[in-house]
């Protein structure tokens, strides 16, 4: 809105304003914009949180050192959705399709996140949607996402094409050609790609939503994770800096940077008020909202297969959990003394503020090496 105003209405006729036409400058405001709506607002959201008794509900059989935290105001995570939203909404080119992509799969996943964390609430219980219902809303919001991007594929917005980490020449396409020379089985050609977008979305939301046991501790990796996300959205969109890594150019990448701004902006403002002790949790509606965010920029720019080193410590969060249900599940025996796997370090006599600070390093060096990758091809 803000860029429409300022730079395509009133630029003409006022030369400074040329200055809001670079996606640089817009992404700091935009950082520093929902940095401060999470601060200002995170009070009053705080407030109201605790006077409608929307509070925390630990499980039982966790760490009983967590017990303590139970009725911390939760659902956090709306405040950190409208702190991404909003200076989206301000400083992005709201013409560009992927901007409105990315912003609704946020809503989507969070708003999977937000029926959980409610149902938990009404019904008093540690347990929100049933595993199956969840699985099914954030599937149907990741085909939705998929279903969208095809649309621009068809206009040669976006590319089926991924790029590969270390390989500079192999971009396999995950569209099926060959379909296209039949009419009535033309859709099949995008199976392969909606089943890939499925899985990355289903992946990176129940990743971040895992690792959201410890205060502050998947608000701090999301702060890295999409400050990667930030430089790779920027260098994907700008034609030298694409041109010289030799990566796939996607001009429409470019204002996604701003939308990776925001998310870090937003998320720093949060950390504010989760650091420990935690203030207020973000709950599942934060964290679905958040994954699903991380996963979509990765699908938009076609870096999926770094979210492995973006999101690292998400990824072994998840693994983790894999492990460990397979392992007792098929031995009956466990790998780990508790899982997600910050647990396990719990368990094993660290201090929570340890685990996080720990987990916090191992998220920045697994960031700096996805982008090390960008060079090393």
């Amino acid at each position: 809105m803000l860029y429409w105003l300022l730079y395509r209405q009133l630029y003409p006729f006022f030369h400074p304003f040329r200055i809001f036409h670079y996606v640089t400058f817009r992404t700091v405001f935009a950082s520093l914009t929902a940095l401060l709506i999470t601060l200002f607002i995170g009070p009053y959201v705080i407030g109201k949180l605790r006077e409608f008794q929307i509070g925390q509900y630990v499980r039982d059989d966790g760490p009983q050192s967590h017990l303590k935290k139970s009725g911390t105001p939760t659902m956090g995570g709306l405040l950190i959705v409208i702190a991404i939203l909003l200076p989206t909404l301000l400083w992005a080119d709201l013409t560009d399709p992927l901007v409105w992509i990315v912003m609704f799969a946020t809503l989507a996943f969070g708003a999977v996140g937000f029926a959980d964390d409610y149902i938990k609430v009404v019904k008093r219980r540690s347990l929100g949607l049933t595993p199956r219902a969840k699985l099914f809303g954030q599937a149907f919001a990741a085909v939705l996402v998929a279903s969208a991007l095809i649309v621009l594929q068809q206009f040669r917005m976006f590319s089926t094409a991924l790029n590969v980490p270390f390989i500079k020449s192999w971009r396999p396409d995950l569209m099926l050609h060959w379909f296209d020379h039949v009419p009535h089985l033309a859709l099949l050609a995008f199976v392969p790609f909606v089943a890939w977008v499925v899985f990355v979305l289903l992946g990176s939301s129940n990743a971040v939503n895992l690792t959201d046991g410890l205060d502050g501790l998947a608000i701090g990796c999301t702060i890295i994770a999409a400050g990667a996300l930030t430089v790779l959205t920027y260098v994907s969109g700008h034609v030298v800096y694409a041109d010289y890594l030799e990566l796939q150019r996607m001009p429409l990448a470019s204002e996604l940077t701003i939308f990776c701004g925001s998310m870090v902006g937003a998320s720093i403002g949060f950390l504010w008020y989760n650091a420990h002790p935690a203030e207020i949790f973000m709950g599942d509606v934060g964290s679905l909202a958040l994954g699903g965010a991380i996963g979509t920029v990765a699908i938009a720019i076609r870096q999926e297969l770094l979210l492995p080193f973006i999101g690292g410590i998400f990824i072994m969060e998840a693994i983790s959990v894999i492990l460990q249900v397979g392992s007792y599940k098929l031995r009956k025996k466990r790998i780990f003394k508790m899982a997600p796997i910050h647990h396990h370090f719990e368990q094993l006599g660290w201090a929570e503020s340890k685990v996080i600070a720990r987990f916090w390093i191992g998220a920045l060096v697994f960031a700096l090496l996805a982008l090390t990758t960008l060079k090393l091809r």
